[in-house]
């Protein structure tokens, strides 16, 4: 579980609490969307994430091991509790990566960087998909857009080149680094 939660994270761009503590019943698979119930938020308000390939195939990959569960990643003693808050960091650690060179958080900030960066999104389309409201206060009043459609599309093209940037070996594959 703990390297299916470490593949899905840098794809879903969520803060680590989120993802640790997600639930199926949260899930639409068909649909590929995933709804972040409000009192896991930071903020307080529902979020929507958008699924990519990528990510519904960990999914997938999840639900064979945790299917009738309660948490999508459940700790393993009592198996009714998600994992615990240090999962993805401490195997981040045993893969021999510091704290200063990457953090679960850390993804989100990666994600961040490369997709602004790439100049293909809208930085409201990216500012939605981490679910950070707009700090100008009469801007917020009148912007409500979600950006669903771009960030949709945003989320596949995101995964696309995370899978391009492990075949060109320009980063560690995940699944080369954990023994098996």
């Amino acid at each position: 579980m703990t390297h299916l939660a470490l593949k899905l994270t840098p794809h879903v761009f969520v803060r680590p609490g989120e993802l640790r503590r997600a639930e199926w019943s949260e899930f639409d698979l068909g649909k590929a969307i995933w709804t972040i119930t409000p009192e896991k938020m930071k903020m307080r308000d529902p979020h929507m994430v958008p699924l990519s390939r990528q990510a519904l195939g960990f999914l997938e990959s999840a639900q064979a091991i945790s299917a009738g569960q309660r948490y999508v990643f459940s700790s393993l003693y009592p198996g009714n509790r998600p994992i615990s808050e240090n999962t993805i960091n401490a195997a981040l650690r045993r893969l021999g990566y510091s704290g200063k060179e990457m953090t679960a958080h850390g993804f989100r900030a990666m994600a961040s960087t490369l997709l602004n960066e790439s100049g293909k999104w809208s930085s409201d389309a990216i500012e939605r998909a981490l679910a950070h409201k707009d700090t100008n206060a009469i801007r917020s009043i009148y912007h409500r857009g979600a950006h669903w459609d771009e960030r949709v599309k945003m989320a596949q093209w995101w995964s696309d080149y995370l899978d391009r940037l492990t075949a060109e070996g320009k980063v560690d594959s995940i699944n080369d680094a954990i023994p098996r």
